[in-house]
């Protein structure tokens, strides 16, 4: 059942890109799409924000493409999504994720199917922040490994509350894009090494941070800060942070650098590396 939603979705989605292709709209200002996360949600790289994905407005659709990858000192991480937005209102996703244990040996995997609807308020001209909710169901591709460390399960739902708002000449004339998102998981590691554990099986808030400042119209520079939870005993999972660099070098391509501390993962040093993505939108 799970395999069969999974391959239904993702033949929705491309039949549905190409079908509406004509109709999309690319009406919003740039960036304010923000990139795409390795989840496939709309955001920065790691943090989903309120905003919708691509650049319709209201009754216009849009389709982004996303290819990213991490590489920090033992692993490595590569995503693939795809998204459809419909009115700067609703957003679905999916996101294929590989994760090569380089120093280990192996490789995990998961799949992402996400949903953001905006519920409230405007990224730009109101004092209201935009506000969006949303779910992401992850169903791991292999439960052996995340099963050996003490993982519960090899899926999970993560829930989350996110909120952006764009400041006008916040800093030396400049708009500055801040975001904060409050997501209720029990995910190890995002997902990658299973949902909950023998001793922690409940939900956990988190709280996940981005800025960004728009040195140009389409260029930015930002900070995000991801909060995980800490379920697994044999070895403990810390925060992620990354400072990032974002390109929009039109409306239809956009590219993203960063330097990335994903912290101890495994019991494995402290992870530091680079991560990079680029994004298609129509």
């Amino acid at each position: 059942m799970q395999l069969l939603l999974k391959n239904s979705l993702i033949i929705l989605l491309f039949v549905s890109s190409l079908a509406l292709t004509a109709q999309a709209g690319t009406s919003k200002l740039i960036a304010t799409g923000g990139a795409t996360t390795i989840e496939g949600a709309a955001g920065g790289g790691i943090v989903p924000w309120a905003v919708i994905n691509g650049y319709a407005s209201s009754d216009q659709w849009s389709t982004t493409v996303m290819y990213s990858q991490v590489g920090v000192d033992d692993f490595s991480l590569s995503s693939a999504s795809m998204g459809l937005s419909f009115g700067n209102r609703f957003e679905i996703s999916y996101a294929k994720q590989a994760f090569d244990l380089d120093t280990i040996g192996g490789q995990l995997g998961q799949d992402i199917i996400g949903i953001k609807y905006k519920i409230v308020g405007e990224l730009l001209y109101s004092r209201l922040p935009q506000m969006s909710v949303g779910v992401q169901y992850k169903q791991l591709d292999d439960f052996a490994l995340p099963q050996a460390v003490g993982a519960k399960e090899d899926w999970g739902i993560d829930i989350y509350l996110a909120g952006s708002k764009v400041f006008f000449d916040a800093i030396a004339g400049r708009n500055l894009v801040t975001n904060l998102t409050l997501r209720a998981t029990k995910a190890n590691q995002t997902g990658l090494l299973g949902f909950g554990s023998a001793q922690s099986s409940d939900y956990q808030i988190m709280a996940e941070v981005s800025v960004a400042l728009l040195l140009l119209d389409n260029l930015a520079i930002g900070y995000e800060y991801k909060q995980k939870p800490d379920n697994l005993n044999f070895a403990e999972e810390q925060d992620w942070q990354d400072v990032f660099i974002g390109w929009f070098i039109n409306k239809h391509v956009s590219v993203v650098g960063a330097y990335v501390d994903l912290g101890s993962i495994a019991g494995l040093g402290r992870q530091q590396g680079w991560y990079l993505s680029v994004e298609g939108t129509l």
